[in-house]
């Protein structure tokens, strides 16, 4: 008799979890028609996100990639211009920058919170004062859930009138010293990708409390079209407004957003006090004054064992990966310059090399999580 072999569940990184209250603002739409883009959905998102956030105004994209273009063009990028980047971060955080035609100057990362180091930033600055090149704007990534050392990077580019964008794709729901993750900069951006801490499906968001450059940010997401009777266009515009579909469902999830950071947070715990007896594990920090919301519960150990864990965590239909590689050591920006942490000590690089990051849905379940701890310590 043959055997019948039933494959075992998948367990995902980080797989989308919804309320159950979408269909509510799904089938308003249908009833209403508002099927095409923009609508009543997109303009209550934007008003709930900005209240929830604490910025005057919102703008609801088709992702955070959208909304890291159209603030790199709000701040007048254009080509031969420099942009300073963190390099520890999926590629979409730089990208933008090579569609304005300008350079990439990317930013190690510091071992307190795995992002932006200020002293490479304060180095890399002072150069391009010496050269003329001071950059025309500064892209901070909160890796993972947890906030740069915020303070620090923007009296440094105060010092230099640099204006910052906080890229917190991955921080939404994060605080840094009393202040939500992505308001600390000139303009905020966040992602609602499936994978995210909520999702709208696709989608993202530019934030800011300067009303006039959202305006603008809205008026160039929409094709850029002048007001008149016909269709006429005086500059190059985009196609990245948010659905109304998907704003409807940014809502509902919007609505549940603590509760998923709560959940996510208990998941990074449960790890920690499973795994932290081993020698060979260190977790990702917490700053002190901030709240991550540990988005991915991320940690580092020997590479030898980290590959051996997610090859055992693979056998087992379980989706493990390294942390982001560098965008300094990524082909795409071959000969961009890049400044480490310190001299000799490429923070970015030895995280790249050790960190892993392991299954965090909100709706991970205890006995999921229980199978996945034991997987990891077979290894250890």
């Amino acid at each position: 008799m043959n055997q019948v072999v039933t494959e075992k569940k998948r367990i995902y990184l980080s797989s989308p979890h919804m309320s159950g209250n979408e269909s509510k603002y799904i089938n308003e739409a249908f009833h209403t028609n508002w099927i095409a883009p923009l609508g009543p959905n997109v303009d209550e998102f934007e008003k709930e996100l900005a209240s929830y956030v604490g910025t005057r105004d919102a703008a609801a994209l088709s992702s955070g990639t959208a909304a890291i273009h159209l603030a790199l063009l709000l701040l007048g990028i254009e080509k031969g211009d420099t942009v300073f980047c963190s390099s520890l971060t999926f590629v979409a955080s730089a990208n933008p920058i090579l569609y304005q035609g300008a350079e990439p100057v990317f930013i190690d990362s510091e071992p307190d919170t795995w992002n932006m180091s200020p002293q490479a930033l304060e180095r890399a600055l002072a150069d391009a004062k010496k050269s003329n090149r001071i950059p025309k704007a500064v892209i901070v990534v909160n890796l993972y859930g947890q906030s740069a050392k915020m303070d620090e990077i923007v009296n440094i580019c105060d010092q230099y009138q640099v204006p910052i964008i906080e890229d917190a794709a991955e921080s939404l729901g994060s605080s840094y010293k009393g202040k939500k993750s992505g308001t600390l900069g000139y303009f905020g951006v966040y992602s609602f990708n499936g994978n995210k801490i909520i999702t709208t499906s696709g989608g993202g968001a530019l934030v800011s409390n300067d009303e006039e450059s959202l305006k603008k940010a809205r008026f160039l997401a929409t094709q850029a079209r002048d007001p008149a009777l016909h269709y006429q266009h005086s500059t190059v515009g985009f196609n990245y407004r948010m659905s109304n579909i998907l704003a409807g469902i940014g809502r509902a999830q919007l609505e549940v957003l603590d509760d998923r950071v709560a959940a996510r947070r208990a998941v990074f715990s449960k790890y920690e006090e499973s795994l932290r007896s081993h020698e060979a594990i260190t977790f990702m920090p917490e700053l002190e004054q901030t709240m991550s919301n540990r988005w991915l519960t991320t940690l580092t150990v020997k590479f030898e064992k980290k590959m051996k864990i997610i090859d055992n965590l693979n056998r087992q239909n379980i989706e493990s990966r390294p942390v982001w590689k560098p965008l300094h050591l990524q082909p795409v920006f071959k000969g961009c310059t890049y400044y480490p942490h310190k001299e000799n000590i490429c923070v970015s690089s030895n995280l790249f090399y050790r960190g892993l990051c392991l299954p965090s849905g909100s709706n991970l379940s205890n006995e999921d999580q229980d199978f996945v701890i034991s997987k990891i310590k077979e290894v250890l």
